[in-house]
Order: structure tokens, then sequence, then C-alpha cells
């Protein structure tokens, strides 16, 4: 059975790193969470000050520490996930705090840090055998993926997962935070000039609004088969 490259594009919330994850237990890939490296580069832009509460983003600076940054996963026997590090340090909880959230989408609109997280991207996915999610891995990093898959779900829907995935972490998080949250980084990542969220025009559409995690399994089972069993198109 060949190895294929599984491309998972769609809005924030949706559940995309847990399908992913959950699609690469499965076939012994290798899960790789593109947000996390966008995530990374963020807190690192905020703890060097080159990203501003407000917003604001030197530019200049944040390329320079670019050249010295190296975000790799490693996988946690215990947890059983590959989690992120930022130079040699464990930040897989610190990035996926609220203050990030609310930064991310300002850091990956830029063309040159998506330049650096792409070249990240197509390094891991050279030797396929991997799940990746993102905004546009099916229609700028890996354009060729032989499986492309675009998730979408109710607003509502996904603010309330997302607060429910907070509030152990963050108890002071409010449904109306999170949904806004999610409503900005929707228009921004969609009207973005470099790779905006676009669907695939070769991408399947899942809409999980209504369906638990099981039903997406089954959903994936019933056309894996077809990408793994038959040669590519591309």
């Amino acid at each position: 059975m060949k190895k294929i490259i599984i491309a998972i594009d769609g809005y924030s919330s949706t559940g995309k790193s847990s399908f992913a994850q959950r699609i690469a237990a499965e076939l012994g890939y290798v899960y790789i969470d593109t947000g996390a490296l966008y995530r990374a580069v963020t807190l690192h832009a905020v703890r060097l000050g080159i990203l501003t509460p407000d917003n604001r983003i030197d530019l200049n600076a944040l390329l320079g520490a670019l050249n010295n940054t190296y975000i790799a996963f490693r996988f946690n026997e215990v947890t059983q996930r590959n989690e992120t590090y930022l130079n040699g340090e464990n930040v897989e909880q610190e990035i996926r705090r609220l203050e990030i959230s609310n930064q991310v989408s300002h850091i990956a609109v830029l063309p040159e840090v998506r330049a650096y997280v792409d070249e990240r991207l197509v390094e891991l996915g050279k030797q396929k055998g991997v799940v990746m999610d993102g905004r546009d891995i099916g229609t700028a990093v890996f354009p060729n993926a032989e499986l492309k898959i675009f998730m979408t779900a109710d607003p509502l829907v996904r603010a309330e997962r997302r607060l429910k995935e907070l509030l152990p972490k963050q108890p002071e998080a409010t449904l109306e935070a999170v949904l806004a949250n999610l409503q900005q980084r929707d228009i921004i990542d969609s009207s973005r000039e470099t790779h905006p969220l676009t669907q695939a025009p070769d991408a399947l559409i899942l809409d999980n609004t209504h369906m638990t995690m099981e039903d997406q399994m089954e959903w994936i089972r019933s056309i894996l088969p077809k990408y793994l069993n038959h040669e590519s198109n591309h």
C-alpha cells in the first residue's frame, strides 16, 4: 500500500487537529500540526517584544529572529502526541493560550512567515505518510497531495467546542470572547493576500457541525481505500 499525503484545511476550531491525529494514528502516519508552527513563531515574537499586545509588528526584527528560530515536533510517550518545541523548549501549553490565538493571524498573514513555515512543512512531508492540517496545505504547501479535505462547521458550534477546550486552562474564557476570536480569525484567514483560506477545487468537504469524532472516522474509513489502493492522478 503506497504512502500518501493527506492535507486537511478548514476554519478554526473545526477539530482539524484531533481528526488529523486520529487518522495518523490509525494509518501509522506522522501527524504535523501546521498551526503549531505559526503559534510558535507568534509566541517567539511576543516574547522578544517584536509583536506588541496591540498587534504592531517589527518586521525587520521578526525576519532576523526567524533566522535563529528552530521549531520541531517531538513525540511524547506519556500523552501519545507530538509536542511543539521552540529552540529546544517545550512550548505546547504556551502556544495554546487565548492571547496567542488572538495574535496568531496577524503573524500568519505575513508572506515572509508563510514562506518560513512552508519551507519547514515541505521538508517534513518529503517522505510522504503524513497527515497535515492547516489553512493552505492543499492549496499552497502540498497542491499535489493525494487526499485533500476541507473542514467546516457552524461558527457557534465551533466556539462552544473551543471554549470547552480552553476552560480547564483558562477559567475566565467566555463564549462571547471565543466566538469573536473565531470570527475575526475567519475574516483575516480568508482575506489575506498570501495563500488565503480557500477550498482546493479537488478537496472533499467535511461539515462536522452535527458529527461526533466517530462519525468522522467512519466517513474517512469509507473513502480511504480509494486513495490508498489506486495510483494518484497527480
